[in-house]
């Protein structure tokens, strides 16, 4: 799938441009010929965007989120969203940025774990919360995906119990080559002391990842935890868990492509997500938020 989402003909999936339609159209066709309901009426898939809401002089036309939906058993009317941006960099000049690991890895990765609970929930034991499969738009420029659901959500909010956020998954970074059992999460910890300890008992029990906190410190220079799409949850005072394999040599660059993916690395990264999202999708007690955000208590001073 990531041979086909990252190729040329997807022209880079630039937001609003004929890529990013396609790669919708895509996200899209997976879902129906997996029998996957969209999560607007249970037949659309779409989250329109309008162009104003871009405030881009180089966005010429409406883009879209694309949404999949898997309804609970139990807690139906509490959701897990997992999320993904499908955008890149589009075309400069006459090269594409195919934008493979950036972040072709974390879409593929979602479609991944959605075919796996819709698997479940055909054999009787699906998932007892409703699980939201968001493909956001509009990340390289800005957030724009992310911040139009979180202000014009499909699920309310107040019932959204985490987002689980997936944000290139796919290669190796230069400090940590030869290692191919690790993975970077931020955010875990920061409004939610539960959903952080579920992550680590659920990698000790099926995983055994190397969970690396490096860039979840405050002072890291980066900046991580601001820069994807989780953090529009986050201000809403949603836990959230943010993947990352960290940054390597082609990030950015047209050198970006799918050749260059460590596959099984990516599967067993998916694999801790889907087991991650299984839990706080069945477990008995609904993670809540713990801790305030830094805006909230900005707001209360």
């Amino acid at each position: 799938m990531l041979y086909v989402f990252a190729s040329d003909s997807m022209q880079g999936r630039m937001t609003s441009t004929d890529g990013q339609k396609k790669a919708a159209n895509f996200l899209k066709s997976f879902y129906e010929n997996n029998g996957i309901n969209g999560a607007i009426n249970n037949d659309q898939y779409f989250q329109k965007i309008p162009l104003e809401y871009f405030n881009r002089n180089y966005i010429n036309q409406d883009s879209e989120n694309v949404v999949a939906f898997i309804q609970g058993s139990k807690w139906p009317d509490e959701y897990v969203i997992l999320s993904a941006h499908y955008d890149h960099i589009g075309i400069k000049g006459d090269t594409i940025f195919n934008g493979a690991d950036d972040d072709g890895s974390g879409t593929v990765a979602l479609l991944e774990i959605a075919q796996a609970f819709n698997i479940a929930k055909a054999k009787g034991i699906g998932p007892k919360r409703s699980l939201v499969f968001l493909h956001v738009t509009g990340e390289e420029i800005g957030l724009f995906g992310s911040k139009y659901y979180t202000e014009n959500p499909l699920f309310p909010l107040e019932q959204t119990v985490c987002n689980l956020n997936t944000d290139m998954i796919g290669r190796i970074e230069p400090n940590k080559v030869g290692n191919d059992n690790y993975i970077y999460l931020i955010g875990s910890d920061k409004l939610s002391q539960e959903l952080h300890d579920v992550s680590e008992q659920v990698n000790d029990k099926f995983m055994q990842m190397e969970l690396d906190y490096t860039f979840n410190e405050e002072n890291d220079p980066n900046r991580f935890y601001y820069r994807s799409d989780h953090y529009n949850f986050a201000q809403k005072n949603i836990p959230i868990i943010f993947y990352f394999n960290g940054v390597h040599q082609d990030y950015h660059k047209p050198s970006d492509t799918p050749d260059k993916i460590h596959y099984p690395l990516l599967a067993k990264r998916t694999q801790l997500i889907f087991h991650t999202a299984w839990e706080v999708a069945n477990r008995e007690g609904r993670i809540h938020a713990d801790k305030l955000t830094q805006d909230t208590e900005i707001e209360k001073q």
